[in-house]
C-alpha cells in the first residue's frame, strides 16, 4: 500500500487533495477514452504521473475509481448550472438561459456525454446513493420548479409541467444530437458538427422548449 503524504497536517490535507483531484482528471479522461470495460489502471496511473499504488490506497478498486469520476462529473455541470441564478431572471430569460448553457456544456465537455453512456451502459450502478445523486440535481429542479411557477403566475407559461420532465427534454435534444452526430451526419449528409449546423441546432432546440411552454391564444 502507498504511504500517506507527508508533513503538516494542512499540507498533508492539500498534497491528499491535489493527488485525489489528479487522480480523478486523469482517470475522467480514461474512461471518456475506453469506457469502463476497457479502462485500465496502469493507464490512469501513467496518465496521472502518479504510481498506481498510491491510485488504490485512496481508491480500492477501478469500479470506485469510476463512481467517484461520475458523481464528479455531476458535481461539476451542477456546480456550473448554479452560477445562471436561474430563479433570478425572468421566465423566458431562465428557460433559454439553460437550453444554451446545456448545449454549450456537452460541446465544451464531450467526456461528460461518453461519462453517461459508460454509465447507463452498466445500468448506473455507479450511482449508488440515491440521496448523494438527489442532493446533486435537485437545486437544478428546485430553480426550474420555480421559474415555471412564476411563469405560470405571469400569464405566459402553461400550467402543470413537471421540471423534470422539462429538464430531461432539453438535455435530451441536445445529448442525442451530440452523441450521434456522426452517425446523423452520414446518414443526412450534412456536417451537424459545423459550426452553422450548431448554431440551427441551438435555435431549433430553444424554439421547440419555449413554444412547448409559452401560452398561446
Amino acid at each position: 500500500m502507498a504511504k500517506e503524504p507527508t508533513g503538516g497536517g494542512e499540507e498533508r490535507l492539500r498534497d491528499a487533495d491535489r493527488s485525489q483531484s489528479t487522480i480523478l482528471a486523469a482517470a475522467r479522461d480514461e474512461f471518456a477514452e475506453y469506457g469502463l470495460a476497457g479502462a485500465r489502471v496502469d493507464r490512469i496511473a501513467e496518465r496521472a504521473g502518479l504510481n498506481k499504488r498510491l491510485i488504490y490506497y485512496y481508491f480500492a478498486d477501478k469500479e470506485q475509481l469510476f463512481q467517484a469520476v461520475l458523481e464528479q462529473a455531476y458535481s461539476d455541470i451542477r456546480a456550473e448550472e448554479a452560477t445562471l441564478h436561474l430563479a433570478e431572471l425572468d421566465p423566458a430569460t431562465a428557460v433559454r438561459r439553460l437550453v444554451e448553457f446545456t448545449w454549450d456544456y456537452f460541446i465544451a465537455h464531450p467526456e461528460f456525454l461518453t461519462l453517461l453512456n459508460s454509465a447507463n451502459l452498466h445500468k448506473a450502478r455507479h450511482l449508488v446513493d440515491p440521496d448523494r445523486a438527489r442532493q446533486l440535481n435537485s437545486p437544478l429542479i428546485e430553480s426550474l420548479a420555480t421559474v415555471l411557477e412564476r411563469g405560470r403566475r405571469d400569464g405566459i407559461f402553461r400550467g402543470g409541467v413537471d421540471p423534470v420532465q422539462l429538464y430531461v427534454s432539453i438535455a435530451g435534444l441536445a445529448y442525442f444530437y451530440l452523441s450521434n452526430s456522426h452517425t446523423l451526419s452520414a446518414v443526412f449528409g450534412r456536417d451537424l458538427l459545423a459550426a452553422k449546423a450548431r448554431s440551427e441546432r441551438l435555435s431549433h432546440m430553444t424554439d421547440v422548449i419555449l413554444g412547448y411552454l409559452f401560452l398561446h391564444d
